[in-house]
């Protein structure tokens, strides 16, 4: 889980803002469920927060921000690559690092991960274990003017010798050295800590973008027949007009395969998987293709159709591609609410696209219903309004985006306002009590002078 998210110089952010996660002690008494205890501390952290602003304020560079800090975290980078990173365009002092700091809950562990980076070098990084007040070191990193690479590993003691070999090395000042490690060790090299993070980046934290589709969708469904059933109980109770789902899968040689895709990309897949490690890529026609490693290669096409019961109470069965975008995009989120065993964060950027607001509304009422996801977190934005009701969200479950005069964005908390319980806090909004709505003057001077209203 998110504890909290810093970012300054990055996108339409200037100097350093952040999301904070961390349930305040006012609200004692408020939706005390949604909140989590923070290992080794008093503190408890949100199982939800829903980010809100006009259009263009910055709330999708916070899911950007993130998504950018990931990649860091554990994408190799080319020899001669730049880091990538895109700063505020509208500094007074251009060619300042951009720096992200996150503190995140991972096997019960609290730790903070971030790094100060240039166009062209990880000036910065740092990984902590945070235990109450106290930051134990686990790595920091530092890289000199003329490219020089220092990691001082003195929290890496129980990691593999490879891992303090590779620290002796330090890396390219273009790539982290947690992604030096997870691109050039294997798990059992890397120790609790890293183990415990890279884990999180990779397999936990979920960032789901406005047009993203589910990646190894067909595949899940085809394995997991809970998740089959609840996928498709919950589409219908959706009122998609899908009563079910079903799941074809077809093994094909590993020639058939190879005409499936690009010329080329069969082996890279093959290559970046390890033993026993399964693989999906989605095709053109929205289905997947399956890699299952076990002992010989395997190849399978995966198909997920949704059935419709006719009048005469036979099925009529439709490709997921001939279903509407509404109910597509729900089925691409429904995976945030059924991880009943594991730790998940889903950020979902836009998450009313293609949506009704009851669907969406209802999605996270489940979500914070479900005792099955105590642990999980979704993170939102959206411009869909229902969702400020005190009777579903804590005030701290609020924010906003929105930007100054000098195009910067800053981030704030319904719990900066002075705000009753029995607030209608989604009129408030609309009438601009809290900001981060469009302001939208002079529009009227865009028409022909002769259709103006006097």
């Amino acid at each position: 889980m998110i504890v909290s998210f810093s970012v300054s110089n990055f996108r339409s952010f200037s100097s350093e803002e952040t999301l904070s996660l961390v349930a305040s002690n006012r609200l004692s008494g408020s939706h005390d469920e949604h909140a989590v205890p923070v290992p080794d501390s008093k503190e408890k952290v949100l199982r939800t927060v829903v980010l809100y602003g006009a259009n263009g304020a910055g709330k999708s560079n916070l899911f950007k921000a993130l998504r950018y800090l990931k990649s860091v975290a554990v994408e190799p980078r080319g020899k001669n690559s730049r880091t990538g990173r895109k700063p505020f365009l509208f500094a007074e002092a251009p060619g300042e690092p951009s720096t992200f700091d996150l503190q995140f809950i991972q096997a019960d562990k609290h730790y903070r991960f971030g790094c100060k980076v240039d166009d062209d070098r990880i000036l910065e990084e740092w990984l902590f274990q945070v235990v109450g007040n106290r930051q134990r070191l686990i790595y920091e990193r530092a890289t000199s003017e003329n490219g020089k690479v220092v990691v001082d590993a003195s929290g890496l003691k129980d990691a593999g010798e490879k891992v303090l070999a590779l620290a002796t090395v330090g890396g390219p000042q273009n790539q982290s050295f947690l992604a030096t490690v997870n691109a050039t060790l294997e798990p059992s090299d890397f120790g609790a800590a890293l183990a415990h993070v890279l884990t999180w980046f990779t397999g936990c934290l979920v960032l789901v973008g406005p047009d993203a589709t589910f990646l190894g969708l067909g595949h899940l469904l085809d394995s997991d027949t809970d998740f089959l059933s609840f996928a498709g109980a919950y589409l219908k109770s959706a009122s998609t007009g899908v009563d079910r789902l079903e799941v074809i899968k077809k093994e094909i040689s590993k020639d058939e395969a190879g005409k499936l895709l690009p010329d080329g990309l069969a082996p890279k897949v093959l290559r970046n998987l390890g033993e026993d490690q399964n693989g999906a890529l989605m095709l053109d026609d929205g289905k997947e293709l399956v890699v299952e490693r076990k002992g010989d290669d395997h190849f399978y096409l995966v198909d997920v159709q949704a059935a419709h019961e006719h009048k005469t109470g036979e099925a009529v069965r439709l490709e997921l591609s001939e279903e509407s975008d509404g109910t597509r995009r729900l089925l691409n989120l429904i995976p945030a609410l059924h991880n009943p065993r594991s730790a998940y964060v889903y950020f979902i950027d836009e998450i009313d696209r293609s949506l009704h607001p009851m669907l969406v509304k209802e999605f996270l009422e489940f979500f914070l219903k479900s005792k099955g996801c105590a642990f999980c977190q979704i993170i939102v934005t959206t411009h869909e309004s229902n969702l400020l009701d005190q009777d579903l969200l804590r005030r701290d479950e609020i924010w906003f985006a929105e930007k100054d005069r000098a195009g910067a964005t800053r981030l704030y908390s319904l719990l900066d306002f002075k705000v009753r319980n029995d607030r209608d806090i989604r009129k408030g909004y609309l009438q601009g009590r809290f900001g981060a709505v469009p302001f939208l003057a002079g529009l009227e001077r865009l028409l022909p002078k002769e259709e103006r209203q006097e």
